[in-house]
């Protein structure tokens, strides 16, 4: 049997495609809630949300069609494939399941309200910013189907940087509403990678 590279790209491509259109309807097309008074919010966090956004923007810097990130074969080629197809099925379901555990608690801008919860069921058993995580998992399938590395290596700092930001924001909005609670579960639960550095 012989391997197709540009039906291998076809796949790879609508489905990663069809990842980010998802990925929009979940964020961009959600439906209204009521707005919720906000206890406390932290302005810093728009300049993260500002980076994030600019990370977004730069996986669309493509590379020529059928050209993989890294010439090194048709094995990796397949890897690349398989790997970026299912970064976005765990992202996507990563992402909509956060969404739905924050239920009116979730914000763009780093908040906490009057009757704030502070959730640890569903996907944030696995990390506290599980949003985060899946947005991570979706530039990464991007650079691995259609990103020129330049543009992916710039998203990825980007990223990171932005991240870093909203979560500070986030985790001390957190940390003042929650004192020793949130502490222990900071212990316990890494932030954005599911992977326990330390003990």
């Amino acid at each position: 049997m012989t391997l197709n590279p540009s039906l291998l790209y076809l796949i790879q491509t609508y489905t990663v495609l069809a990842g980010w259109i998802l990925f929009a309807v979940i964020f961009l097309f959600r439906r209204k809630q009521t707005p919720e008074k906000s206890k406390k919010s932290e302005p810093a966090s728009i300049i993260g949300i500002i980076l994030q956004g600019i990370a977004l923007g730069l996986v669309w810097l493509g590379r020529p069609p059928l050209t993989p990130i890294l010439p090194l074969g048709v094995w990796f080629e397949i890897f690349a494939a398989v790997l970026a197809i299912l970064l976005v099925i765990a992202s996507l379901w990563l992402m909509s399941a956060a969404v739905c555990a924050l239920g009116k608690q979730w914000s763009m801008q780093a908040r906490v309200l009057e009757d704030h919860a502070l959730i640890r069921h569903g996907p944030y058993r696995i990390v506290r910013h599980p949003i985060y995580t899946g947005m991570l998992g979706m530039l990464m399938a991007a650079g691995l189907t259609w990103t020129h590395w330049i543009g992916f290596v710039a998203s990825v700092l980007f990223f990171s940087v932005g991240t870093i930001i909203r979560v500070r924001s986030e985790e001390k909005l957190l940390r003042e509403q929650f004192g020793a609670a949130f502490d222990d579960y900071k212990r316990k639960v890494p932030a954005v990678i599911p992977l326990k550095l330390t003990r």
